[in-house]
């Protein structure tokens, strides 16, 4: 920058009484070369409406620009083009220049031969500038992010690097820093006359690379210009190379290809991040030779796809040498079968032991309860080791549209393995050999609904009513029917059966629903299964294997032949899926990807050709069995006496009261024995509660409204108890609750034999002495009935006993109920025993009706030491009367001694 000061005495300026400097600004500027490398991009937005466009590069960097070719038809262009920059003039220091480049911008635009060409996305790239040919700086190509609109419309591999070429410069500064015009790189090879090549070092480097393509078919493909497809093919293009299979001649029949496998050889980077996609294009062959794009799809990463050709798959081989096992029987008695059941076995899997005691004492099989979907079982490899589905797509990308629609879908896979340079070394193996028919076959589907897990509420109660729909092709089943009342975990244990045809109906489709009775019912979630790749997987998903060999469902005193039990260990050892319960999310139509919740549940396939399959497990929820109760009240004594007569005398009139906890709407109680003086009650007095019990899960099952107005009853289940109770009757005021038990039916206390020793030291956690012995609690439902002593206390700091009640209890099935019936109380029938009315005295009219039990209770009670004084009184007076009465007279008879 040079600076002149000149003074004029003419023309000079003056500012605050000084003349102002005339001053000039001389900025130096410098000449570079640009060269900008655009190799390709990927996944660029269709903004045709055959799915594709026909994208081209505008590049522009600072105030000069060029375009690329424009590739027709794809969303995945190669350009391989380098455009090349002559003599721009740059204001500034090189140094900052370096540090600070002004940014390449490339502009994506589609070409339209009519009307304007729409802008598909930019993106800036930072060149790398070189002072001097001779530094050691070779640009890179990068994946840089297209943005259109604030939204990613796909990327673009490209570099560039800026030039210094001026040569005033190189006079001024050290020689070895800047270049002139002899000093730039080579011109890059031609591919026209005006069209240049990314030179070799930037470009990447290729190899060889054999890509086999298992094309198996076309699945769920939408109609095209109101026309359903009826005649596809596929296209598949890689880095430059194409080949297409033959024609589906009727998709409707059968929706594979007739030729499965096809082979391009192609040149592809060595490095990844280089590798073009793969692109597919399903044609529709249709009349008067038209022939219009109907999907298409692209893969970016191909990594998953390449193999070693020469590697043997050891993944499913079987066990060599000799395999020992034990076939020793094991002995079931019929009780044991009826005390497990289906979900015994999957209670026991799940680890919920209080509803699975008895199988797991027994030691049965498990079966494997997954948390998650098959397919994201990680040792499965999502079952799609066969096929892999891909998602075609078309049309054109709106403006507020994000993708565009998915059209149907592509079932294949690929294999991609380097071949070798020579020529004369022999070609790798190839991958796709042993392939199963292609043909469509029809099958038998089993689908096993065992429960629903945190549905997502659709009641103003905050519960839902579920139920069950299921779609498989054009059949559906609807179990509305069979809905679950107010709850978000239904045990629906359910088994769907149908028949299809594989692969045109392989999407099974199971729905939750919402039972409404005056609206519309609401879908809850739903979940999708591909039946054909669990059908084609080498996992055998179709049909899970169980630990051990056994004809029955659950449990059978015969665990199969020889044979088939080694069989049996030897398919476990391939890694092949289990018998097992799978775990699927719900989602919405609406919210994808928010859950409404999850099914337990697993599916069955059996083609037919292999003939019929066995019967189906059943796994139809537990039912409670009707179960009664009898308990017979014969007595009480020590009852606390809370009353006081007209007499003064302590007394009660005591009762009964007992019921099962979550019944007591089905409260009984006895008569009342009116005056008793001494707690002793006589009642002779049967209860009869009925109630459903679940012997696998030991408890009640209890349904009830929890308000009027519900529709439905909700179920709730409770441990069997039964609660009795010891009462003072008022007449005139409340009745006087005197004491209580608990007794547990499950772990009953052993009652006592006699009311001496019954005591508190009985119940739970009033243990008494160390030394002492409890008997251990038995279950009554295995001992059917018992009779005795239990203690009745009330709790206040501590347990104080209040009374001891005298009971029989005894458990009765609904059949034996039938057989040996009894009547409540004493009704009729009034037997089984038969219980006679107590020999309870009438102490209405205390004095003229039972004056001996008043002289007892009144008279005796109160002055018994009185009465007890005076008699002895009494006897003395009468010893000393007899005594002198006759002292003088034996006197009289010593003094005269008559019979000497």
């Amino acid at each position: 920058v040079d600076v002149d000061e000149k003074a004029s005495k003419t023309g000079a300026a003056k500012v605050f009484g000084a003349n102002t400097p005339t001053v000039s600004c001389h900025f130096r500027s410098y000449i570079y070369h640009l060269r900008v490398y655009v190799y390709q991009a990927r996944n660029l937005c269709a903004m045709d409406k055959d799915s594709f466009s026909d994208p081209y590069a505008h590049v522009s960097f600072l105030h000069v620009s060029k375009t690329t070719e424009v590739i027709r038809a794809t969303l995945n262009p190669t350009w391989d083009q380098t455009l090349i920059f002559e003599d721009i003039e740059i204001y500034g220091d090189p140094q900052t220049i370096v540090h600070n480049p002004p940014d390449v911008v490339l502009e994506l635009y589609d070409s339209d031969q009519v009307g304007k060409d729409e802008p598909m996305g930019r993106c800036t790239c930072p060149p790398v500038v070189k002072l001097n040919p001779s530094m050691d700086i070779t640009p890179k190509l990068l994946w840089f992010p297209i943005t259109r609109k604030g939204r990613s419309a796909g990327e673009a591999l490209l570099a560039a690097e800026l030039l210094l070429k001026d040569k005033v410069l190189k006079t001024l500064i050290d020689n070895k820093h800047f270049a002139n015009d002899g000093d730039l790189p080579l011109v890059p090879p031609r591919r026209g006359e005006r069209l240049y090549m990314v030179p070799q070092g930037i470009r990447p480097v290729v190899q060889l690379t054999a890509i086999e393509v298992l094309t198996w078919g076309l699945r769920n493909m939408k109609t095209y210009q109101l026309a359903t497809v009826s005649s596809p093919s596929l296209i598949v293009e890689c880095g430059g190379e194409i080949v297409q299979t033959a024609v589906i001649k009727n998709f409707k029949k059968n929706p594979n290809f007739p030729g499965s496998v096809l082979l391009l050889k192609v040149l592809l980077p060595k490095e990844e991040m280089y590798t073009p996609p793969i692109v597919l294009k399903v044609i529709d062959h249709r009349p008067f030779g038209r022939k219009p794009v109907v999907g298409q799809c692209t893969i970016d990463c191909l990594d998953e796809f390449r193999c070693d050709p020469y590697r043997i798959n050891n993944e499913v081989s079987a066990a060599q040498g000799d395999v020992v096992i034990d076939i020793e029987e094991r002995p079931i008695v019929k009780s044991e079968v009826e005390a497990v059941d289906w979900w015994s076995k999957f209670f026991a899997s799940v680890g919920e032991q209080e509803k699975c005691r008895p199988y797991l004492k027994k030691g049965y099989d498990t079966l494997q309860v997954f948390n998650c979907e098959l397919e994201e079982v990680e040792e499965f490899q999502g079952l799609t080791d066969f096929c892999s589905t891909f998602k075609l797509q078309r049309g054109k990308n709106e403006d507020e549209e994000e993708d565009p629609s998915v059209v149907g879908e592509f079932k294949g896979s690929f294999k991609i393995y380097p071949l070798p340079d020579d020529p004369g070394v022999p070609a790798p193996p190839r991958q796709f050999r042993e392939l199963p028919e292609s043909g469509p076959q029809e099958c038998l589907v089993r689908i096993y609904i065992v429960r629903g897990i945190d549905l997502q509420p659709k009641d103003t109660n905050g519960m839902c009513d579920p139920y069950i729909k299921i779609t498989l092709g054009r059949k559906t089943l609807d179990d509305r029917d069979n809905y679950r009342p107010n709850t978000l975990n239904p045990e629906f244990g359910r088994m769907f059966e149908l028949s299809c045809f594989l692969p045109q109906d392989k999407d099974l489709k199971i729905a939750v629903y919402d039972y409404d009775l005056l609206s519309r019912d609401e879908k809850v979630g739903e979940t999708v299964i591909d039946l054909e790749n669990r059908l084609l997987s080498r996992f055998r998903s179709c049909c899970g294997l169980p630990q051990t060999y056994c004809a029955n469902t659950v449990i059978h005193p015969h665990l199969g032949p020889d044979r088939e039990r080694l069989a049996l260990h030897v398919l476990r050892t391939l890694g092949l899926v289990p018998e097992h319960v799978e775990t699927r999310t719900l989602c919405s139509s609406h919210q994808p990807n928010l859950s409404q919740g999850q099914i337990q549940m697993w599916v069955d396939i059996f083609p037919k050709s292999l003939g019929l399959p066995g019967p189906p497990c059943d796994i139809t929820p537990r039912k409670a069995k009707k179960y009664f109760l009898r308990a017979i009240i014969w007595n009480t004594t020590d009852v606390t006496l809370d009353e006081t007569s007209i007499t003064g005398e302590n007394m009660s009139d005591i009762y009964v009261k007992g019921w099962m906890p979550g019944m007591e709407e089905d409260k009984q109680k006895t008569d009342v024995h009116y005056r008793s003086l001494d707690g002793d009650g006589n009642f002779n007095w049967r209860f009869i509660f009925g109630f459903d019990y679940l012997p696998a899960e030991q408890l009640c099952v209890i349904s009830k409204k929890e308000h009027f107005w519900n529709l439905d009853k909700t179920e709730f289940r409770t441990p069997p108890k039964l609660t009795i109770q010891i009462w003072d009757n008022d007449k005139f005021s409340l009745d006087d609750y005197l004491g209580s038990v608990e007794l547990d039916l499950l772990t009953l206390i052993p009652p006592a034999k006699t009311p001496e020793k019954c005591s508190l030291k009985m119940l739970p956690g009033m243990g008494g002495s160390a030394s002492s012995k409890k008997p251990p609690p038995n279950s009554l439902f295995s001992q059917k009935s018992v009779r005795g002593w239990w203690p009745c206390a009330i709790e206040m700091c501590l347990k104080i006993s209040q009374g001891k009640v005298e009971m029989t209890l005894e458990i009765v099935e609904e059949k034996e109920m039938e057989e040996r019936p009894a009547g409540k109380g004493r009704d009729e029938p009034n037997m089984n025993p038969k219980l006679d009315p107590p020999n309870r005295p009438d102490t209405s009219f205390f004095w003229f009706t039972n004056p001996c039990k008043t002289m007892k209770f009144i008279v005796w009670r109160r002055f018994k030491w009185i009465f007890i004084g005076v008699i002895i009184l009494l006897l003395v007076l009468l010893f000393l009367g007899i005594l002198f009465y006759s002292l003088p007279n034996y006197i009289s008879m010593k003094i005269v001694k008559p019979f000497s």
